[in-house]
C-alpha cells in the first residue's frame, strides 16, 4: 500500500561532489540546507549577508557582490543601540559603526570571490511580500524592528519577480558563466502575513520562477528542486512541522535533504558523506573515563580516520 504521493525528481547535472564549490542564498530554509552541506563537509558558503527572504533582496545582494560595492556610513543607520543596514540581516548589525562596515564589506568581497569560483549556487525564495521604506522608497531586506509606520507592505507582482530572477542569473553569468543555479521555493509558511496571503505569495514565486526557467535563452544552466512541493504533498501532515506549525521539523528537513542528495549529489560522493557522518557522530562521543585506555585508543583511531579523509580531501576540517 502507498500512503503518500511522491514527487518525481530528475537527477541534476552537473552533480555536486567534493570538488564542487557551493553558495547557498535565501530564506531560513537555505540555512537548513546549508547546514547539511556543512555537516557533510562540502565546500559551501551560506548567506554571507544573513537570511534574505525575497527575490529583490537576493538580487540586490548579488549585484553588490558582483560590482564589489563599498559600504559607507551613508548605507547604515542607528536604531535600538545598534547599527544596521537595510540590505542585510541583523546578523551583521553591531553596536560599533566600524564593525558593521567591516562586516558588510568583508561579506561583499568574500561573496564576489565565492561567486567567481562557484560550481553551484542554490537560491531559496521565501516570500513575495516586501517592505518599502517610505523615506527612501527602497525595498528593504530586513526592517530591523524599525516601527512599521515607516514602511509600506507590498506583494511583488509576478512580472517584477521574473525580472529579479533574470537579473540574478545575468549578474552571476557576468563573473561566472559555468555556474549552475538551483532554485527552490521555501516550504516555510509565512502565515504572519495571513493564510491566503501566504498562498498568494508562494503562487507568485512559483509562477514567476517557472516562467523564467522555461525561457529558452538563458545565460546559465538553471534547475528547480521541489522542496515546497515535497513538504506540501509528500509530507502533508503536521507531525512534520515544529511546534510553531510553520517550520519543517528536523525529520522533514532530513527527508528533503535526502531527496536533494539523491538528485544532486554524485554517487561517488556517498562513501565520503558516510565517513564524514560517522566521524561527526564519533566527535560527539562522551566517555565515561576520559583518561582510560579504551578512550585513548578510540581517540587515536578517530584521529587516523580524520587524517585519512583529509588526505583524500584536504579542504575538509573537523
Amino acid at each position: 500500500m502507498q500512503f503518500t504521493t511522491q514527487i518525481p525528481i530528475q537527477a541534476g547535472s552537473p552533480q555536486i561532489d567534493y570538488n564542487s564549490r557551493i553558495l547557498s542564498l535565501g530564506s531560513c530554509f537555505a540555512v537548513n540546507m546549508g547546514q547539511k552541506l556543512d555537516y557533510f563537509k562540502f565546500r559551501n558558503s551560506t548567506n554571507p549577508f544573513g537570511i534574505l527572504f525575497h527575490p529583490q533582496a537576493i538580487e540586490t545582494f548579488i549585484s553588490h557582490a558582483v560590482n564589489q560595492k563599498e559600504f559607507t556610513e551613508a548605507d547604515i543607520f542607528y536604531h535600538n543601540e545598534r547599527w544596521h543596514c537595510f540590505d542585510a540581516h541583523s546578523d551583521l548589525s553591531s553596536p560599533d559603526k566600524d564593525t558593521i562596515l567591516h562586516n558588510l564589506n568583508h561579506a561583499i568581497l568574500n561573496t564576489a570571490e565565492t561567486l567567481k569560483n562557484a560550481t553551484h549556487v542554490i537560491i531559496t525564495l521565501g516570500t513575495a511580500w516586501v517592505y518599502r521604506n517610505t523615506a527612501s522608497s527602497s525595498l528593504v531586506a530586513n526592517c530591523h524592528k524599525v516601527p512599521q509606520k515607516e514602511f509600506d507592505k507590498e506583494l511583488l507582482p509576478v512580472e517584477a519577480i521574473q525580472q529579479s530572477l533574470k537579473d540574478i542569473i545575468n549578474l552571476i553569468a557576468e563573473i561566472n558563466n559555468k555556474a549552475t543555479i538551483i532554485f527552490t521555493i521555501s516550504p516555510v509558511r509565512h502565515i504572519k502575513d495571513g493564510f491566503t496571503e501566504n498562498q498568494r505569495s508562494k503562487a507568485h514565486l512559483i509562477t514567476a520562477l517557472h516562467t523564467v526557467l522555461n525561457t529558452e535563452h538563458r545565460t546559465l544552466n538553471t534547475a528547480y528542486f521541489p522542496a515546497y512541493e515535497i513538504m506540501m504533498d509528500e509530507l502533508r501532515d503536521y507531525r512534520f512541522y515544529t511546534e510553531d506549525l510553520v517550520h519543517p521539523s528536523l525529520t522533514a528537513i532530513n527527508y528533503i535533504w535526502e531527496r536533494f542528495a539523491q538528485a544532486w549529489v554524485s554517487p561517488a560522493s556517498q562513501p565520503v558523506m558516510k565517513e564524514a557522518d560517522a566521524i561527526q557522530k564519533s566527535l560527539l562521543h562522551r566517555p565515561y573515563n576520559p583518561d582510560g585506555a579504551q578512550y585513548i585508543e578510540f581517540k587515536e583511531k578517530l584521529s587516523a580516520r580524520i587524517q585519512k579523509l583529509q588526505q583524500q580531501h584536504p579542504h575538509i576540517q573537523f
